[in-house]
């Protein structure tokens, strides 16, 4: 009992002494300003679906929105297996608007992961010299292909990650999944300030086509269902770190929707979580472990305060030092999301350490489900 009194305290040390890295790391990365350059770089936009026919309407919205020359950017839809009328409706918007280059071509099963299978297939047929991956369920930004295009007009960039947020409705595990992903965007911009980038997200994630083939794309890590954007990050960055930057522009920001309660939203987490016993980038792999330890650290005092076996005081201290340093994240992420209030900050970080250690622990030893498919 003594060595875990001893322990605990430790983990829960290392869990804030990363998260104020993370902090340190948010405020190295400015804002970018946007200055709307002559448009000199084209864009082949990738877009992976499966069974997203109520979603699909507002992408293609979107992308009619978009402000940037017609003839300097494609979009490449890759149906992943569909059981409902997707592809009919991208064939009726591709009619409807034919001045655009629009492409819808069948997926090819080749590995275990359906998303960088759907990739793969649409690389060779690309035409244009960098690479945009988003998803179906997201609204791409009327500027979104101009503030790539800024940003790579005036650095040597050959991979960027940009910002993602949701837009969800008023319920709880909406609003707990808000709180979640500001501090998962703040640790990804932590993550790049501190020249460690790790983690990114395949909704808004662009890179040069030519340093996909450097790098052997997806090679490596095809046996994992996940990953087609993180996995690419973490190889970019072992081969070339210098051309790997964060694009944290408010003109950039892809919306996304949020998962559908909490069954859908834990399976989410899995999918994700998965992805953590594969990391082969030191940074990541210590983060992942002081989160784990930290949020166990406290389930642990919190269980031993009920069972009578320390003071609540205890759990009490350490979860206010734990939730001081979260917010700090949190609100730095928030602010330049611009994403107002957030709600319910205090529940939200007494049910994350239940939900993390449970995602956490059944990413290891369970399957999951996803887009209708069960996977390992």
């Amino acid at each position: 009992m003594e060595t875990v009194i001893l322990l605990l305290p430790m983990y829960m040390l290392l869990y804030v002494v990363y998260i104020v890295r993370l902090i340190y790391g948010f405020s190295k990365v400015k804002t970018v300003p946007f200055e709307n350059l002559t448009p000199k770089t084209t864009f082949s936009i990738v877009v992976p679906f499966r069974n997203e026919s109520g979603n699909l309407p507002a992408l293609l919205d979107s992308i009619k929105k978009l402000d940037y020359p017609e003839t300097m950017f494609e979009v490449i839809f890759i149906d992943d297996f569909s059981k409902d009328d997707s592809e009919r409706k991208i064939y009726n918007w591709r009619m409807e608007n034919g001045h655009y280059h629009v492409t819808l071509i069948e997926s090819v099963r080749r590995s275990k992961s359906p998303k960088k299978d759907a990739i793969m297939r649409a690389i060779p047929i690309a035409q244009h010299d960098w690479i945009l991956t988003t998803d179906a369920d997201c609204i791409l930004p009327e500027n979104w292909l101009r503030a790539y295009n800024d940003y790579i007009q005036k650095t040597s960039a050959e991979m960027l990650a940009g910002p993602v947020i949701y837009k969800g409705k008023t319920r709880l595990s909406h609003h707990f999944q808000q709180l979640d992903f500001l501090s998962l965007q703040g640790a990804t911009i932590g993550g790049f300030g501190l020249g460690k980038a790790f983690m990114c997200n395949g909704a808004n994630f662009g890179y040069a086509k030519k340093l996909f083939h450097d790098i052997k794309g997806f090679s490596g890590n095809d046996h994992t269902a996940s990953g087609d954007d993180v996995f690419l990050l973490q190889k970019a960055m072992t081969a070339a770190p210098e051309k790997v930057h964060y694009l944290k522009s408010r003109e950039a920001m892809v919306t996304t929707k949020p998962a559908d309660g909490w069954v859908s939203l834990f399976f989410q987490r899995v999918r994700w979580a998965s992805k953590a016993v594969q990391y082969e980038h030191e940074f990541a792999e210590t983060l992942t472990w002081a989160v784990f330890l930290g949020n166990v650290s406290l389930l642990i005092f919190a269980a031993m305060a009920f069972m009578g076996q320390l003071p609540w005081l205890v759990p009490a201290v350490v979860f206010a030092v734990k939730f001081a340093v979260d917010v700090v994240l949190m609100i730095q992420a928030n602010r330049f999301l611009r994403r107002g209030r957030f709600f319910f900050p205090i529940l939200g970080s007494v049910i994350y350490p239940i939900f993390s250690t449970l995602v956490a622990l059944y990413s290891i030893v369970g399957i999951y489900k996803w887009k209708g498919r069960t996977l390992r």
